[in-house]
């Protein structure tokens, strides 16, 4: 696999390291590379030289209509504010001239053959030869000509500057009315409670980051995502995170957008829920177990009227089956934290700590309890069966008695089996 990097010789670089930490592989459109690898090889071949503070990156997909106009507003920033600095386009498969028109601008290109803003970003921090890194889209939606703010708070040591657009404003036809007031917001709102992150607007494209540090996280996604991605890890990982009022503008396109409203916000949705296992698996397996355990105690005894409605049997069924599938999301919350956690997506912590000291004997014997408890209600029901001669039973007693001894015997075989799987996790590697 080759990668092409052309440059500007007026632009000095800075050495880049290899980047420390886990290796990743994708696992969509540029399945089969590795993340880490794919770092060695764009800064192995990039053409860079001491003395860059700053990297301006502009992923790029057919933008010959706005691209001249990003890299000369860039260009005016670099040379107004005095910060030592190149521009970088990170193109992505451009047929329509973007690249011949970034590098008469004098911008430093690196063509990125994987498909994905991801992707391209990710080549690019790769390439880049700042310290820093700005990244922004080459629609001309951001003024590259006022980064000013993001430089101030990157120099007072913040390893992740994002802009917030619904405090700097959005112009009229900047933003869908889905994105501004549904998709952006409840994303962000999402992730600020999965994650305790104090960030207003999740999605804003322009951002400026320390560049060593991004990169030490290895980040893995190759579609939009890559947004959220970035955040969430830096968060996880105890960066210092920051915002800056950010303004938006409609974009000089004729064309309409890359982003696909409902597809790339169900990539976001799903990358915070895959990366939070308490609120994808936890929090609701603890919910339906309490509701499982309230439902059938409360209806064990007999008929209970509530309100002039009867919950007897049914609801006893669905008592049970609630503590069932609750016992089985929880069993994924402590598999999920502990296989992310020792693969290095998630950083250790209370939570992880508390699941590591479950040693598969532990497990095997708080498995024990309702597994002893329903056995020895099924034998109970068994034994009072054989004493009517295997005859006929008290129908509704016996039968919640049997179904609550049957659902002791499956949450003990899930935690049982959930025991031997983590079991299985913590075997080394051999490699």
């Amino acid at each position: 696999m080759s990668f092409e990097i052309k440059g500007d010789s007026r632009d000095p670089g800075y050495p880049a390291e290899d980047s420390p930490g886990s290796r990743y592989r994708r696992s969509d459109s540029t399945a089969g590379m590795d993340f880490s690898l794919m770092t060695d090889r764009f800064s192995q071949t990039a053409q860079q030289q001491p003395g860059i503070e700053l990297t301006i990156l502009m992923p790029c997909l057919n933008e010959a209509e706005t691209l001249a106009l990003c890299i000369r507003k860039a260009r005016l920033f670099l040379d107004e504010s005095g910060v030592s600095g190149e521009i970088l386009i990170a193109d992505n498969g451009s047929t329509d001239g973007s690249l011949e028109i970034a590098e008469r601008e004098g911008a430093r290109t690196v063509s990125v053959p994987q498909k994905g803003y991801g992707s391209a970003l990710w080549a690019g921090i790769a390439t880049a030869s700042g310290r820093y890194v700005i990244m922004g889209d080459a629609d001309n939606s951001y003024d590259f000509s006022a980064l000013m703010p993001f430089v101030t708070l990157l120099r007072e040591g913040n390893d992740l500057v994002i802009g917030n657009r619904f405090r700097g404003g959005i112009t009229p036809g900047a933003m869908p009315l889905l994105h501004k007031y549904l998709g952006n917001p409840l994303l962000s709102r999402i992730g600020r409670l999965f994650f305790g992150i104090g960030i207003g607007d999740f999605h804003c494209g322009l951002r400026g980051f320390h560049r060593d540090r991004i990169r030490q996280l290895q980040l893995h996604t190759s579609g939009m995502e890559f947004a959220s991605e970035m955040i969430v890890r830096s968060a996880l990982s105890g960066y210092r995170i920051a915002e800056v009022p950010t303004t938006l503008n409609k974009d000089g396109r004729s064309r309409p957008p890359h982003l696909r409203t409902w597809r790339d916000g169900w990539r976001h949705l799903s990358f915070l829920l895959l990366y939070s296992p308490r609120w994808l698996f936890f929090y609701p397996g603890v919910a339906l177990v309490l509701f499982g355990v309230s439902a059938t105690a409360l209806t064990f005894p007999g008929l209970v009227m509530i309100g002039g409605v009867g919950f007897d049997i049914h609801t006893f069924v669905i008592g049970c089956i609630s503590i069932v599938i609750g016992t089985q999301s929880i069993s994924f919350s402590v598999i999920t934290r502990r296989f992310a956690t020792l693969r290095g997506w998630l950083p250790p912590g209370n939570f992880s700590d508390s699941l590591t000291s479950l040693t598969l004997e532990r497990m095997l014997l708080i498995a024990a309890i309702p597994a002893l408890l329903g056995a020895s209600g099924l034998f109970y029901c068994v034994a009072n069966w054989a004493s009517t001669g295997f005859g006929a039973l008290q129908y509704a007693e016996m039968l919640k008695l049997l179904i609550l001894s049957m659902t002791g015997l499956a949450v003990g075989a899930q935690l049982a089996l959930t025991g031997f799987l983590s079991a299985m996790i913590d075997i080394p590697s051999i490699n």
